[in-house]
Formats: C-alpha cells, structure tokens, sequence
C-alpha cells in the first residue's frame, strides 16, 4: 500500500471565509517503510496571513511574496496524492482546504476522497487513547518521540513527525513500563522510554538454525518428557500441522 503523509499551513482556519493554503508537506511511505520521497511547496495566496496563524507556523507575508500561486503547484500535487491512503492529523481541516484550492482553479479536479483513501490519525488516537490528550505534541511524548525542534507548526515537518508516531501507534506495543502513565486532560502526560527507530536499510538478521547434534538433544528431552507425561505438546503441534 502507498500512504502518504500530509499536512498543510493556512492563511487562518476557514477556507468559506478566504483563507488558502500557503504550505504543503507530504512524506511517502510504501509498505509501513519511508521512502524518503516527498513533496513540500510554499503557496503564495495572494491574501494577508491572520496574525494568530502567524502565531502558529511563523510564514510571513514577506517570505510567501515570490513563491509560487497553487495553480502552478496544483497538478503536480494532485498526482503526487493521487491514488494513495492520506494520513492526515484531523483530515476534515486539511481536506477541506485543498479541495477548496482545486475547486477555485475550475479545472475539473475531483474532490481528494474520490482519488484517495484518507486515514485521520486523530480519530484513531481518540479511540486508542479516549479521554487523553491528543494532539500531535501529547502523541509524541507519549511514544517517546524527539519533537525538541518544533518550536512552530512546519507542513513537512509536521508530516515527519506525524509519520513517525503513525507507524508506532498503529504497531502494536511500544512499551514494557508497568508505570501508570496516565495523559489525561488534567493530569501531565505520563513518560515513556524513546522509541530508536531502525533504519531500513539495515543487514537483514542472520539466522542461526540448530546443529544436528543439538536436533537430536532435543529429539531425546521430548522422548523423555512423554515417558513421563504422555505425548509432548510440540510434537502433538507438529503432527496436527
């Protein structure tokens, strides 16, 4: 499966109301693995930056006047989507973004759920973790991830980020701590161990297969275990197989 991991700034929190994307990140991952494929633009939108987004993210009017308006990113950025599972931290705000921004160009761009699966990463913690908090800052402290450089919101940043805790969230346990290491709302959020992630491009493991004197060894210990206990549990394994 192809996923894509994605993430957008704005101008300020709804599109009805003229506000456009000034960023975009997105970061491929092909069978759970990065593929250290991405696609990252600044839009400029041709409209002010609300102060509070400023707040947010730190893209200035200044920085975004000689970037690129969406219509000229839009179709390299639709196929680079196109096809995949998004992976989206609160989908409805971003989805709704970019399909008012194919929308204005009123070129025959479908809406992004027709052309791509989308998988709300906020959802699925909300479930995992109900009563907790959990935004993308709470989700890495809980799954040990370094965010120490996120002073500000960053589209490709974020999308790294948000890759990373997909993948440890949705893989299953990440911890061996008996600690209670309750986040609730009112509570601090509970410490866990960083998680070192393996590159993979590592050597595959070797595999170490047992001698035949060691086979045979074994061999005797369930010839041994069955004259005192009746048939052993392994063999009965191997003869249903």
């Amino acid at each position: 499966m192809r996923q894509v991991i994605l993430d957008t700034e704005t101008t300020g929190i709804d599109p009805k109301q003229g506000h456009r994307i000034i960023e975009i990140g997105c970061v491929e991952m092909v069978g759970r693995k990065l593929t250290k494929n991405h696609f990252h633009v600044y839009i400029n939108p041709d409209r002010e930056v609300e102060e509070e987004a400023f707040r947010v993210h730190g893209i200035s009017n200044e920085f975004l006047a000689d970037k690129p308006r969406f219509h000229q990113v839009a179709q390299e950025f639709f196929e680079f989507i196109k096809g995949a599972e998004l992976i989206i931290h609160n989908a409805p705000f971003d989805i709704g973004f970019i399909d008012h921004e194919f929308a204005l160009l009123g070129a025959g761009y479908p809406k992004v759920a027709e052309v791509c699966g989308v998988f709300d990463s906020l959802v699925y913690a909300r479930k995992k973790h109900p009563g907790q908090k959990n935004n993308l800052d709470a989700l890495c402290k809980r799954y040990g991830i370094d965010n120490s450089h996120r002073d500000l919101h960053g589209a490709l940043l974020d999308s790294e980020i948000l890759a990373d805790v997909y993948l440890l969230m949705t893989g299953g346990q990440t911890s061996l701590g008996l600690a209670n290491n309750s986040d609730s709302d009112s509570s601090e959020e509970g410490d866990v161990g960083e998680i070192r992630r393996l590159s993979p491009e590592r050597p595959a493991l070797k595999v170490i297969r047992a001698s035949e004197e060691e086979l045979q060894a074994h061999e005797e210990r369930l010839d041994l275990i069955e004259k005192k206990a009746g048939q052993a549990l392994w063999r009965a394994n191997q003869s249903a197989q």
